[in-house]
């Protein structure tokens, strides 16, 4: 038998639907964990990165006048104007701390007549997931302490419920929307003693977090799962594999009746 022969036997395996559904499985489980699953977690990890370093930077910069500085995300700012408690919302199903929380949003009419969005902070739900009373916003005129953030987005319409109305996203748009106003894109988030503020929001915690690793453990794993493919795949065709144990070949009728007869011959002499 030719070693060519004996190899286009061997790689016959390859052609066996169990084998090509196997090794098909594992290929795009690799390719998910290198185009998918790890740039996903590199992506959060470097947005984490960015995060740290505005927080950072933030508590390094004095606060400065609403528009005067770039708007970047979490920059302390100060603004002065009054608040239009009658176009407030609710941003529902948050989570604040690790626990369920209700965001108040209350529209801010600036000096120069604009209006702003103010995320004034947290209160946690009342009898399960019904709004709990809060304090309203002060009257008149007052001068606030806040960080810049970047709004949210969302398809989803304002509604009414117990009384107020609520939101899935702090989104200005759907706030301004549902309270007839024009507001400014993102929002400002107030910081504790700011006139009008509840329950403050905290800060990101500045940490790296796991995110890197886990893209590290997405790529292990994806090589993994290759390694193994090759691994098994030879094991499988290599000379001395399984394919080259030695198989009985199905005897064809004449050959059982001449080992027959050779037997019967036997016992006839032996006899």
């Amino acid at each position: 038998m030719s070693l060519a022969y004996r190899w286009g036997v061997r790689l016959k395996l390859l052609l066996r639907p169990g084998w090509l559904l196997s090794a098909l499985v594992t290929v795009a489980f690799a390719v998910t964990c290198f185009t998918l699953l790890a740039p996903w977690q590199f992506d959060r990890h470097t947005e984490r990165d960015a995060t740290n370093a505005a927080v950072q930077a933030s508590f390094d910069a004095p606060p400065a006048p609403l528009g005067s500085v770039p708007g970047d995300e979490w920059r302390r700012v100060t603004l002065k104007g009054s608040y239009l408690p009658e176009a407030e919302a609710l941003a529902r199903l948050r989570t604040v701390q690790g626990a369920a929380a209700f965001e108040v949003l209350t529209p801010f009419r600036l000096t120069d007549g604009s209006v702003v969005l103010v995320d004034r902070g947290f209160v946690r739900p009342g009898e399960g997931v019904r709004v709990p009373s809060y304090a309203a916003p002060p009257s008149g005129q007052v001068e606030l302490l806040a960080r810049v953030r970047f709004g949210e987005s969302t398809q989803r319409a304002a509604f009414n419920e117990d009384g107020r109305r609520q939101v899935y996203a702090v989104d200005p748009a759907v706030v301004g929307q549902a309270a007839n106003l024009s507001i400014r894109p993102g929002y400002l988030q107030l910081e504790v003693g700011a006139p009008g503020v509840l329950g403050a929001l905290p800060l990101p915690q500045l940490e790296a977090g796991p995110f890197l690793s886990y893209a590290l453990q997405w790529i292990a794993f994806g090589t993994m799962a290759l390694l193994a493919l090759f691994y098994f795949t030879w094991r499988e065709i290599k000379p001395g594999g399984s394919l080259a144990e030695t198989r009985s070949r199905r005897q064809s009728v004449s050959e059982i009746l001449a080992e027959d007869e050779e037997r019967e011959r036997a016992e006839l002499s032996g006899g």
